[in-house]
């Protein structure tokens, strides 16, 4: 069994929680996906069509920045990343995330958290970005118990 990593991005702590909960369960390390400019509530207003992240989904091609320390892919061999679906899809920092590194055979877990919507096309969206990668669409984890993230992780 190899080595196991966390990686989540969390606009609003809600994906935090769980990212720590997987990360238990599985045995893994955690890394936060941490954006170099911090989202403001008024960012995340996705009601409003000239808040960031209204902008950076209408434009697929927009890469937000990444701040933090290097996450050490090369490490790991299965990686869940996790982060709350924005318009039916990751948040645009996935694709940076991914782009970022080279996962040419790496498992990709992929958990989210969601106000209503599901994964979407999020597995078509993000492969290019990490196209030498394994991808499970994974769950979606709104409202689970440390419980049933557990049982979740071990059907993997």
């Amino acid at each position: 069994m190899g080595k196991k990593l966390v990686a989540y991005f969390s606009a609003s702590g809600t994906t935090k929680k769980v990212a720590e909960m997987v990360a238990d369960a599985a045995q893994a390390d955690l890394y936060e996906i941490t954006p170099k400019e911090a989202y403001t509530s008024a960012d995340l207003n996705w009601m409003d069509k000239k808040s960031r992240s209204s902008v950076e989904m209408s434009d697929k091609k927009i890469r937000p920045e990444i701040a933090g320390e290097d996450a050490k892919i090369e490490n790991y061999d299965e990686i869940f990343i996790g982060f709350p679906i924005w318009w039916y899809v990751a948040p645009t920092i996935i694709n940076t995330f991914l782009e970022k590194y080279d996962f040419a055979g790496k498992k990709i877990i992929l958990f989210a958290t969601s106000g209503g919507s599901g994964f979407g096309n999020t597995v078509k969206e993000l492969q290019p970005s990490a196209p030498d990668a394994t991808f499970i669409e994974g769950k979606l984890l709104n409202n689970t118990n440390k419980q049933e993230i557990e049982n979740w992780v071990k059907t993997l």
